[in-house]
């Protein structure tokens, strides 16, 4: 074999056995009642091997927890502030406080602005302010001497785009019609800056759209009938979604624009698709195809992505589902859910759990069975789940097993443990007591809240200021 034939032999193998896991991101959202301390989150992602990280805000205790560590960060603006970036000067402000003001300290590469500001259930909310508030945020960035290092994106839904019902095929694609010279504009944008196109896609959501989409085709193992494009076969919607983007650029004139995959995971609950099942096995097939670097038929290659998402959040509007509080890989408290593995080599093991998580007292919120008069009750399980997180209850969820006691004692607890176990939060009007043993039931896990990061700090800065009431009052009685 000629030496220059064994380079590129060796070159195939080294790149094969590269580990996904430098590609791989993850989300981390803040939608949580009691949200972990930063720098607990942050140790448990370097446990991990994640060196990349899209935000959603960009909360300094946060970003500041991640200063020194080198994991990339994507910062981002709220859609509620993107009027507020199209003036100029805020831009500018907003760059200041929240880019420069690291100093290099934290591996920022992108500031998204915006998410996912085009969905059609937005009815157009932000259809005139996020192009200006993106123009302004680069500007701010390329004025600040980073604009080279640092780019300015729009994550955006993959809602963005779609086929023709006639012709259901990548190559049909374009961005959709009502928003189709705004995106052009954008596109054009962002690549003559030499910024990527960021898009969400969950093949999660065509399963659970649709009783009739192929359950095969959600995942990547094959074993369902392919799709053809003109030659090109498609065995997962994974490959038809982003291809079907790959066109659209392509007739926006950006046929070459780098694409980010900013968002793509599966549930793990609230859903009869939404279980730990489904999604090891989305993800065993995923983080695979990630660290082959095969991409897609369309746009073959390695690919950057972020997982959705690190954590569940229980404050998440469940508008477009109860599913929405169940992207993590890990639950609340940082535990994980299932194995796998980063890398993609199929090597699953559990991750590695975060450490010093602090909970609330090993102590529940359950019915009083004994209670006669049951008048009152749908009102209260109604105000249980409208401030507590009640989606586990749903069809084929897991905690549908149940019985009538269980699902009451669940919506009950779910409360009592969102308000801290306060006792007047396990009243119900005499329909519920606090007991010390353990409620769960089955698969269904009823859980004891963590003490949030703020109430850390809050209880710490209580501990010293009677700290130092006791020593003063020691020197005053000496």
């Amino acid at each position: 074999m000629a030496r220059a034939q064994i380079f590129t032999w060796l070159s195939s193998i080294i790149l094969l056995l590269a580990p996904a896991s430098g590609s791989i991101g993850v989300n981390w959202g803040s939608m949580a009642s009691h949200p972990m301390n930063p720098t607990t989150v942050v140790d448990m992602m370097k446990a991990n091997g994640i060196k990349k990280v899209k935000l959603f805000d960009a909360d300094s205790w946060t970003v500041n927890a991640l200063a020194g560590t080198g994991i990339e960060v994507m910062l981002a603006i709220p859609n509620d502030q993107l009027k507020h970036m199209n003036d100029y000067d805020n831009a500018k402000d907003w760059v200041k406080e929240n880019v420069t003001s690291h100093n290099g300290g934290v591996n920022i590469k992108y500031v998204a602005v915006g998410n996912e500001p085009f969905l059609t259930s937005y009815n157009g909310s932000f259809k005139k302010t996020t192009f200006p508030a993106l123009k302004n945020i680069q500007k701010a960035l390329d004025e600040a001497g980073i604009g080279q290092k640092i780019k300015a994106t729009i994550p955006v839904n993959a809602d963005v785009y779609n086929s023709p019902p006639n012709k259901p095929v990548p190559s049909a694609g374009n961005f959709r019609s009502d928003i189709r010279d705004l995106m052009t504009q954008i596109v054009q944008f962002l690549h003559s800056n030499k910024a990527p196109f960021v898009v969400n896609i969950y093949p999660f959501l065509s399963l659970y759209q649709s009783d009739s989409f192929p359950v095969d085709f959600a995942f990547f193992d094959g074993g369902g009938k392919a799709l053809n494009d003109n030659g090109l076969q498609y065995t997962n919607v994974f490959d038809a979604n982003h291809d079907t983007l790959v066109w659209s650029l392509k007739k926006a004139g950006a046929p070459d624009l780098k694409i980010i995959i900013g968002e793509v995971g599966w549930p793990t609950d609230g859903d009869k698709n939404a279980n730990k099942q489904y999604a090891q096995k989305f993800y065993d097939g995923f983080l695979k195809k990630m660290a082959q670097k095969k991409g897609t038929p369309s746009r073959p290659g390695a690919m950057e992505v972020y997982l959705f998402g690190l954590l569940d959040e229980d404050q998440k509007s469940i508008a477009p589902g109860d599913f929405e509080r169940h992207w993590g890989i890990f639950t609340f408290d940082g535990k994980p859910k299932f194995p796998m593995d980063l890398s993609g080599q199929g090597h699953d093991r559990y991750l590695v759990p975060a450490k010093g998580v602090q909970y609330l007292p090993s102590q529940w919120c359950v019915f009083r069975k004994e209670v006669k008069n049951l008048t009152s009750l749908s009102a209260n399980m109604d105000y249980a789940c409208s401030l507590g997180d009640c989606t586990a209850l749903g069809y084929e969820s897991s905690c549908n097993n149940l019985d009538a006691f269980g699902n009451i004692s669940y919506a009950f607890n779910m409360y009592f443990q969102i308000q801290d176990q306060d006792v007047e939060a396990c009243n119900f009007q005499g329909l519920a007591k606090i007991t010390t043993r353990n409620a769960s039931q089955g698969g269904c896990l009823f859980p004891v809240q963590i003490i949030s990061a703020g109430e850390r700090i809050q209880l710490a800065s209580i501990t010293s200021i009677g700290t130092t009431l006791i020593v003063l009052a020691a020197l005053a009685f000496l």
